[in-house]
């Protein structure tokens, strides 16, 4: 059982030392970041979603830029837009859940908002939905997902893919990236911050 548990965590930190070593991939990073800081800064708002774990990633990624990662300063408009049963089910319902989210921006998002959409496959139909009306509505559209080619990769303004097929090392560096996107759009608006 030992062994199981060593190379699981060394094929985890092989999948980070496979980003760090990437430098188009550390520039694309910090460029996103820019794009969401310069949209926050001109009003704009941030909205994100996923499936699954990755709809753990999205509320993470919101608490993350609503509160605070380290510095106390001012509340950033994001919004998880997998937190509303009512309206999720609704849609679900009485449409399609592949729309569950793309209404939600149909409603919400505005031109020069970012959307963020996240999905270890990249072929989810309610996020590829979703990345379709945030570019129809004129959001910059962000992808978050693993190494293999997706269908939301088409449909991505920027598109950060984790060098991995294995679905839970995605989720860990998708969730290394959360961080660190949420460090450099603070450091970022609130520069003047200490």
């Amino acid at each position: 059982m030992g062994n199981n548990i060593c190379n699981y965590i060394k094929s985890s930190i092989n999948t980070k030392y496979a980003i760090l070593n990437d430098d188009s991939l550390i520039s694309l990073i910090e460029n996103i970041a820019s794009k969401i800081s310069a949209a926050l800064i001109k009003s704009g708002k941030v909205l994100v979603a996923g499936n699954g774990g990755s709809a753990a990633d999205a509320q993470h990624f919101a608490g993350e830029l609503m509160c605070k990662l380290y510095k106390t300063r001012s509340s950033l408009p994001v919004l998880a837009l997998t937190t509303d049963s009512s309206v999720i089910t609704a849609i679900s319902n009485d449409i399609d859940y592949k729309y569950c989210f793309s209404r939600q921006i149909e409603a919400l998002g505005k031109h020069g908002d970012i959307f963020v959409g996240i999905s270890t496959s990249g072929n989810s139909e309610n996020i590829i939905e979703s990345l379709k009306t945030a570019k129809e509505r004129g959001l910059i559209t962000v992808g978050l997902t693993g190494a293999s080619e997706g269908n939301m990769d088409a449909f991505c303004d920027y598109l950060i893919k984790i060098p991995s097929y294995d679905v839970p090392h995605i989720q860990e560096s998708h969730i290394m990236v959360v961080h660190i996107l949420a460090m450099l759009i603070e450091d970022s608006v609130f520069e003047h911050l200490d």
